[in-house]
């Protein structure tokens, strides 16, 4: 026996979403079903519609926003001299929530993975170059992921600099704290070995 078409339509639209599976994707349409009122559904629905309508990317750094500049490159008392680079909006997130960082970003929508068929032309790779040139920049910080693909993207990057006269940083990868030697695996521990420092 099948579903109507109203709750197997929902259920497609669910399993569209990442590591949503069929299972998952129909418990989530029956629960809309059964506990969300017709407001509810509205919003939910309205919310959906919002985020592809009202959204778009900040002209600058490609952060989300809805005008044009987003609020940490329209923010005046950011340090608009050190600009730290990520894969994501969802690390930029991510690094916001620690609240100590006073610069600015640049998303690069991704990384380099040729096998994949991502290369540097489909990553905001030159907009950055671009824009660390025309606005001077002093710092740039690498905050790519410690992966093959975010290494290779760092690498490139930091080679395309290699003229400027510009401090480029990396952040540093390695054990976490409260990390054991005896689990980690052997890129984390050669990571942890390059960022040493002075104790």
């Amino acid at each position: 026996m099948e579903y109507p078409k109203s709750i197997t339509d929902l259920i497609e639209s669910f399993s569209k979403l990442p590591s949503v599976g069929k299972k998952t994707a129909e418990r989530l349409a029956m629960y809309v079903y059964s506990n969300f009122s017709m407001e509810d559904a509205e919003i939910f629905a309205q919310n959906l519609v919002n985020v592809k309508k009202n959204l778009k990317k900040c002209s600058i750094c490609g952060n989300l926003s809805e005008d044009d500049l987003c609020v940490i490159c329209k923010d005046d008392n950011r340090d608009k001299k050190l600009v730290m680079v990520v894969e994501t909006v969802k690390d930029l997130f991510v690094l916001e929530k620690l609240s100590s960082f006073t610069g600015v970003y640049h998303v690069l929508n991704g990384a380099i993975n040729f096998s994949l068929g991502i290369g540097v032309e489909d990553l905001e790779i030159a907009s950055l170059i671009r824009r660390i040139r025309e606005e001077k920049i002093n710092e740039v910080i690498l905050a790519t992921n410690a992966t093959l693909e975010g290494e290779t993207t760092a690498r490139y990057i930091k080679a395309l600099l290699a003229d400027d006269e510009i401090n480029i940083t990396r952040i540093a990868h390695g054990l976490p704290v409260g990390g054991d030697l005896t689990y980690a695996d052997e890129m984390t521990v050669l990571k942890a070995l390059e960022g040493r420092r002075n104790y």
